[in-house]
This record gives structure tokens, C-alpha cells and sequence, in this order.
């Protein structure tokens, strides 16, 4: 084997090519995978950390083998060929042909930074000139061989959603026999929980799998797609087994192929590492700021911002009180003014609403700008009602009719801001969709951009929509949490079109407008995957916005995530001290902060701690918010005992430790133990709000013995910044 080193844009790739035997090794900095090529099929031959350590694939990729034409199954037969392959420094391809019908498929890998996984997809092109119908196409399928008695365990996480489990991160020995299933979508349905259903929580399209080792080391996976997807595992005697991709429930799946078209499984990642979860975290969330986000918003020396939201008075805000909201904003040192639902004319109608807003949005907006605050807009843009204005989303309109996912029973209305859903997968629906937010942002002169909502369609009954045709005998329909929904086994299909139109819009608008914001809400956290990362700059984590909730959903998703992405919403609560008015307020400061009360209503001694707390953001925080580790220094939120995140820029060499004290009368005290640092190095330890004596320490000494933290009051919290001493 030639093994030999490319430099290319200042990046070092690895690259080993055996091009007679069908195998090559593409490589990242913490990341080796072997692939090979075979006659019929291609496969994972293995993946490797830096370390060392070996995961061998035994099952080639398993390739659909059948295609449905005229109603007809066709069997099909896959053959390599090499003249159409490729490899080089950053991208491998394999590509294979079935002769009858005429289809190609190409099997491909690429890497795209020096650190960080190693993306993989199919491509599935009709060269036949029929129409075709494919079967599920996994992403990708692996089986790796592990001795029995090594000890394993593997690592999920789920979604915010509407308000964040008791549970939240899942740290699970593997078992022989165990097995899991985990899904994800962009949308769940609250009332099943709340009833005692048995449906699992939606995760974020990330698994783990980690040796029982001093070391942690392990693999990861994820899936690059906001649609109905589903990640599998089992473990039997020797063999790790699982499936990333489409989610083949809650029936069979096909998807139509027109002639000329290509279908292409959602994109998954592939990473090894060290270190645990937050060893793999701290890979993948570097990896999503140089791949997934959008150098124009990385570049922002605002990003992330602080926002007022005037969600807090809910549907009522008028532009009487937004113009006072803003002004308050800017005193207090807040960068941006969110005007969030109740501005619009109606459902549907994403007009302002003249009888609140008579100077309409874009004078407030002008406004916002004229005292140096950006200025963000709240819509439901895929939601249909019942008004006759010109350009809105009208149920009655034969045109609009033909694009909603479910049709409106008898006397139907729309709720304050829930409408019908269009299925956006239908090309002119995506076409106006594009339109009207096109004209949206110039003429309300946005700097963001909200979605929120039921955005992609779970099911649609439309027979002539480019998805798969419902089987109306086995549709389900119903109403909860005021949307209309169809469930059928098209769904994934549905969601499949309806996902990359929605990507589509998203990518139209920021080639239009690259200096805009996107906010990904879905219903809260409902959207917090790796898909809508590439298309958006920042999350809604979570539908419930007390501290605990915040916490918990940060402390979640930050396992995954880049924090700057990561946004809390901060509503009023109780807080009779100042001490508990910082909790309320840090508790949403970790990432991006939206506060959603009206800060006019505070207390002259409120108002002035708030300031330093934004000013504490603006100029110490976020730097290390935005470029940062990230480590999980204590057990997951549960608002009783003491809870806490540690950011370390190795960079900057300096980091901060975000402390909380919960409820408990009893602990007034507790300690840290850090990780991250150099344990040779000495570093000042500053307690920003005077809780104990500053002091100097090694890294040794505060990542063995720890940083104790006192705080009087329950419901409290302390910032303790790190800076390394440079000799």
C-alpha cells in the first residue's frame, strides 16, 4: 500500500489508494475510513480513531434490488463501474449501473476539513426514460464485529421540543440482545406525551458508541436531514449492527423517480474520537461551525446577539408598545428587537396588520435601526386560513386548495396563528413560499427571519403531489394542538419533498440576502438536527422557558451543538432577590439570548443588574460562546442541586464556568471538577460576582481537586472566569 500526505488550502489530508483492488482510506484528523468496491456492491471495510482503535465492517452496502415500473416489480442487478469511479485527497465515488431499467448509483464520501467526520450519501440517477418507483434506500448499514466481552455503551439525545423530559441525554450500556430505535422529524405531538402514550421522544439524528474504557473512545453518527428519519442499533454476541436513513415507517416506502431525475438518501456523518461525548462534541461542534454554518453569520462580531422578544405579551404587542419595547431594549445594551405572532392581518395574510401596526412593521423596523438595533420578524409562512386579501394564503382559493396537505372539514377556521399546511414539495407552492418572503424581508427591511410552526408536512392526502400517492383506506386523520394532520404510510415520502423544498427556500434566501439571520422554530425545538443547522443560524431549543427548562434543553443540545446556536427564551419568573434575578437571566445566557418579558416593568435595581449582565455578554461571554469547548461539569439540570457548563478557548487560553445553585436549602457549596486545560499551565481564577477570593491554580489542580463555589441564596449562580497565565 502507497500511503502518502496531500496539502491542499492549507489543509493535510491522508489519502491511501489501491485502485487494483478496488479500496481506498480517506482520512480527517481524528477519522479513517476504508472503503471497497465491489462487483455488485460497495462497502464500509472500516472506521478508525487516531488512537488506534479498529471498528471492522462486516456487511457491504445493501443496494435496493428491485424497482417497481407500471406497477410491476423489476428485479435489478448492480455492477461496478470503474471507468465512471473516482478518489482523490477529499472525495471518493464509487459508482455502480443496473442495466434494466437504465440506472446509475453513485456511492459517495468526502471529507471537508482537516478535523471532524466524514460525510457520506447515495445518488440513485433513472437513465431509462420510464417512470420508476424505488423502494427505501438506507443510508447506510453497518455491522461491526466486536469481541463479546468488551464492554460498550452508546449515547443519544433528545429534542427540547415543547418542554424538555426529565431524562434528556440517554447514556445506555449495550447489552447482547439490547436494541434501540431512535426517529426524528419536524414535529411531534405534544397531547401523546401528555396522555401517557409509549411513543418515544424524537432525538436529534445523533448516536454514540463508546467502549467502557478509561479512554471513551468510540464512534459517532448522525444525519445531515430535517425529514422523517430513524437511526437503529443491536448488539448480538459479536455483532454492533444498525441503519441510518428515511424512516421506512409507518408503511412501505417508494418514491417516484421521473426520467433524467436522481434521488439521494439524506446525507449521514461518520466520526471517531476520544474522550467521551463531550470529546466527540467538541469535534462535531467545530466541524458545524466550519462546514454547516454560514461564514457571512460567523464573521458577525454580534453573533450571537441579545434580543428582546415580545412574545411575552403574547398576540397583543402593537406597535405603540413594540416602539417602547425597542426603546428599552437599547437602554438596557440588547442588540436586536424580535417582533414575534400577532402583527400579521390573519393566518395565511403575512401582511401588517393595520388596525395594531397603522404605520406598518417596516416603520418600526426603521425605527429599531434609526437607535442601532437589528430588528427580526416572526412568521408561520407554510400555514393557510381563511382571508381574501390580495396575496394570502386563502383555503378557498382553488389554487392554495390544491396545495394543502388536508382539506378544511365543514365550517372550518383558523386559530390565532395556525392554519392548514401547504405541502411545499409541490413546486409552485415552493415557488411562492420563496416569493413571499422574498418581498417579506425587503419590505419590512429584516436583518432575521423566524419560521415557526407546523413547517414540513407530515402526511398529505393529494394524489397529484410529486410525493407518493396516500392510500386513502389506511389514512388517519385528526386535529391536536389545533393543527389538522393525516397520517398515512406516505409520510416519509411527503416529508421527504416537503424537506428539500423547504431547504430550498431557505438556500434562495440567503443568496438573495447573505447578511440575514435565520431562526429555526418549529414549534419550539422540533427542528434541532443537522439539517436545518446548514440552512438556519440558530435554534428555538425549547418551548418552555422557566431556568430549569432552559438549562436542561441547553444542556442537552449542547452535547451536539455549537451554544451560539443554541437559543433560550427567557420569560418572567419569580425572583424576589437580585441573586435570583441573575439565575433567570443567565439560565438563558449560555447561548444565544432572547429575552421574552418587558423589561419596562422591572425594578430600578433589575434594570441595573440586567445591564451589567448584557454588558458581562457582550464584551466577556460571547467570545468564548462562539468558539469555545464546551464540557459538561456536572449531572444534567433537575433544579435541586447545584448544575454547571464549562467553556475552554485552547485558542484564547481562557475559558468560564457557568454555576448554578438549585432549590436545595442544605448545599451551599459545591465543586467543580474542570477539564480541558493544560495541566502544566497556571491559570487566575476570577469569581465574577465576588462569591468567594480570587485565587491562581494549575490545570492539574483544577481538573483533579476542582473549583468550589458558594453561593447564600437558593435559586443563585455565579460566573467563574479562567484566564491562562502566560509566562
Amino acid at each position: 500500500m502507497k500511503r502518502f500526505q496531500l496539502i491542499a488550502e492549507g489543509l493535510v489530508f491522508a489519502v491511501s489508494a489501491i485502485a487494483q483492488r478496488g479500496a481506498v482510506q480517506l482520512s480527517s484528523a481524528e477519522t479513517e475510513v476504508t472503503l471497497k468496491a465491489g462487483p455488485a456492491a460497495p462497502y464500509l471495510s472500516s472506521l478508525a480513531g487516531k488512537g488506534g482503535n479498529v471498528w471492522e465492517n462486516r456487511a457491504s452496502e445493501i443496494l435496493i434490488d428491485h424497482v417497481e415500473i407500471d406497477g410491476s416489480a423489476n428485479a435489478i442487478e448492480w455492477r461496478l463501474r470503474s471507468a465512471y469511479s473516482s478518489n482523490d485527497r477529499t472525495h471518493v465515488r464509487f459508482v455502480y449501473e443496473a442495466s434494466s431499467p437504465h440506472l446509475r448509483l453513485f456511492w459517495e464520501w468526502r471529507v471537508r476539513t482537516s478535523h471532524g467526520p466524514i460525510e457520506h450519501s447515495i445518488r440513485i440517477q433513472n437513465l431509462s426514460g420510464k417512470e420508476i418507483w424505488l423502494p427505501l434506500q438506507d443510508s447506510l448499514r453497518f455491522d461491526f464485529r466486536v469481541p463479546p466481552e468488551q464492554l460498550l455503551k452508546y449515547f443519544w439525545v433528545e429534542k427540547g421540543a415543547g418542554s424538555p423530559s426529565a431524562e434528556g441525554t440517554h447514556d445506555v450500556a449495550l447489552r447482547d440482545g439490547g436494541e434501540w430505535t431512535g426517529t426524528s422529524s419536524t414535529y411531534a405531538h405534544a397531547s401523546k406525551f401528555k396522555q401517557g402514550d409509549v411513543e418515544p421522544r424524537e432525538i436529534i439524528p445523533y448516536l454514540l458508541v463508546e467502549h467502557a474504557d478509561p479512554r471513551e473512545s468510540g464512534w459517532y453518527a448522525g444525519i445531515e436531514f430535517s425529514g422523517r428519519t430513524r437511526i437503529t442499533l443491536k448488539r448480538r454476541q459479536e455483532s454492533v449492527a444498525g441503519e441510518l436513513g428515511l424512516n421506512p415507517n409507518p408503511g412501505r416506502y417508494r418514491t417516484r423517480l421521473l426520467p433524467g431525475q436522481a434521488f439521494e438518501t439524506p446525507i449521514i456523518f461518520l466520526g471517531a474520537f476520544d474522550n467521551g461525548p463531550d470529546g466527540a462534541g467538541n469535534i462535531l461542534r467545530r466541524w458545524i461551525r466550519e462546514t454547516l454554518n454560514s461564514r457571512v453569520t460567523l464573521r458577525n462580531p454580534s453573533y450571537p446577539m441579545l434580543v428582546s422578544n415580545s412574545w411575552g405579551s403574547g398576540m397583543a404587542i402593537n406597535e405603540q408598545q413594540a416602539r417602547r419595547m425597542i426603546q428599552d431594549a437599547s437602554e438596557l445594551g440588547l442588540e436586536m428587537f424580535h417582533l414575534d405572532a400577532g402583527w400579521f392581518r390573519g393566518v395565511g395574510d403575512w401582511a401588517s396588520d393595520p388596525a395594531k401596526f397603522p404605520n406598518g412593521v417596516g416603520a418600526v423596523a426603521d425605527y429599531a435601526h434609526r437607535i442601532g438595533l437589528k430588528f427580526g420578524l416572526w412568521t408561520d409562512w407554510t400555514q393557510a386560513g381563511n382571508s381574501t386579501e390580495s396575496g394570502a394564503l386563502n383555503v378557498h382559493d382553488p389554487k392554495v386548495r390544491d396545495w394543502l396537505a388536508v382539506d378544511p372539514p365543514a365550517g372550518w377556521r383558523p386559530e390565532a396563528f395556525k392554519g392548514i399546511t401547504i405541502d411545499i414539495g409541490v413546486p409552485a407552492a415552493r415557488q411562492w413560499a420563496a416569493a413571499t418572503l422574498s418581498k417579506l424581508v425587503s419590505n419590512y427591511h429584516l436583518d432575521m427571519l423566524e419560521h415557526d410552526g407546523y413547517l414540513v408536512a407530515q402526511g398529505c392526502e393529494r394524489q397529484d403531489h410529486p410525493h407518493a400517492p396516500l392510500d386513502l383506506a389506511t389514512a388517519r386523520r385528526y386535529k391536536d394542538e389545533d393543527f389538522l394532520w393525516v397520517e398515512g404510510p406516505n409520510d416519509t415520502d411527503v416529508s421527504y419533498y416537503a424537506t428539500r423544498a423547504y431547504y430550498d427556500v431557505q438556500s434562495s434566501l440567503r443568496r438573495q440576502f447573505p447578511t440575514l439571520l435565520f431562526e429555526i422554530c418549529n414549534d419550539g425545538g422540533r427542528m434541532v438536527d443537522f439539517g436545518s443547522a446548514a440552512h438556519g443560524d440558530y435554534f428555538s431549543i425549547t418551548d418552555a422557558y422557566d431556568p430549569l427548562s432552559n438549562r436542561r434543553a441547553f444542556f442537552d443540545a449542547s452535547y451536539v451543538f455549537p451554544p451560539a446556536m443554541l437559543e433560550t427564551y427567557v420569560e418572567k419568573w419569580p425572583a424576589p432577590k437580585l441573586d435570583n434575578f441573575r439565575y433567570m437571566l443567565r439560565s438563558g445566557m449560555m447561548g444565544w439570548f432572547s429575552l421574552m418579558q418587558d423589561s419596562t416593568t422591572w425594578t430600578r435595581e433589575q434594570r441595573g443588574a440586567a445591564r451589567e449582565e448584557f454588558a458581562l455578554y457582550a464584551h466577556k461571554l460571547r467570545p468564548l460562546i462562539r468558539d469555545s469547548d464546551v464540557y459538561h461539569v456536572s449531572e444534567r439540570p433537575d433544579g435541586v442541586h447545584w448544575d454547571g457548563i464549562e467553556y475552554f478557548d485552547s485558542v484564547a487560553r481562557s475559558g468560564v464556568l457557568f454555576a448554578f445553585r438549585g432549590s436545595s436549602q442544605a448545599e451551599g457549596r459545591h465543586i467543580f471538577r474542570l477539564r480541558g486545560l493544560q495541566k502544566a499551565s497556571t491559570y487566575k481564577v476570577n469569581f465574577h460576582d465576588g462569591s468567594s477570593r480570587d485565587y491562581r491554580a494549575s490545570g492539574e489542580r483544577l481538573m483533579r481537586i476542582g473549583i468550589t463555589v458558594e453561593k447564600e441564596a437558593p435559586n443563585s449562580s455565579e460566573i467563574v472566569f479562567l484566564d491562562e497565565i502566560k509566562s
